[in-house]
């Protein structure tokens, strides 16, 4: 079952799920996730244009104050301003925001697993053919919380996720020598 707003304040005042927390980014059943100013941006090579995600590409970093053009049909990865800490029995799922979706702008968040903590890398895809602006200091994605209904055997911290306490736009990393 989702958490209402009321749940997710309880957790952000008590729990510091969202710090900072700010009430004006409260929905009936989410949170808006507001986007930070640093960015990175694919390298792209042309002799060797392939995208591998388990030997990711060099980034470019990018700081902007106010906002970021992305080009037509690219993406940049982006970090939201707020650091989160999921409790062991919360999950969180980031969804799209309908003012940017309507725009051709899709955001993607792998799921915000139970026991993680850290400052989230937000994947901003422009699918339209016109360059597209994003706004740093707005609402980038909405997070909806879900209580497990038991708690999970292992939650990410306890089976040691390669991105514990990630700050700032965190890219890809390279798969661990087996």
């Amino acid at each position: 079952m989702s958490l209402s707003d009321g749940q997710i304040t309880k957790l952000a005042l008590e729990k510091k799920l969202l710090s900072p927390f700010r009430p004006g980014n409260l929905n009936s059943c989410g949170y808006d996730l507001t986007l930070g100013s640093e960015f990175k941006v694919p390298a792209l090579d042309t002799e060797n244009w392939v995208i591998d995600p388990f030997n990711p590409p060099p980034y470019i970093d990018k700081h902007r104050d106010d906002y970021i053009i992305i080009p037509p049909y690219s993406f940049v990865l982006g970090v939201s301003v707020e650091h989160l800490i999921m409790p062991s029995d919360i999950i969180g799922i980031c969804l799209g925001r309908s003012t940017y979706a309507r725009s051709g702008v899709i955001s993607h968040v792998t799921p915000l697993e139970p026991g993680w903590r850290g400052e989230v890398t937000i994947e901003i895809s422009n699918t339209s053919q016109l360059p597209v602006k994003v706004w740093v200091g707005k609402g980038i994605t909405q997070a909806v919380f879900f209580r497990a209904d038991e708690m999970p055997l292992m939650d990410y911290g306890r089976k040691g996720g390669r991105y514990q306490d990630q700050v700032g736009v965190t890219q890809g990393k390279r798969d661990k020598e087996e």
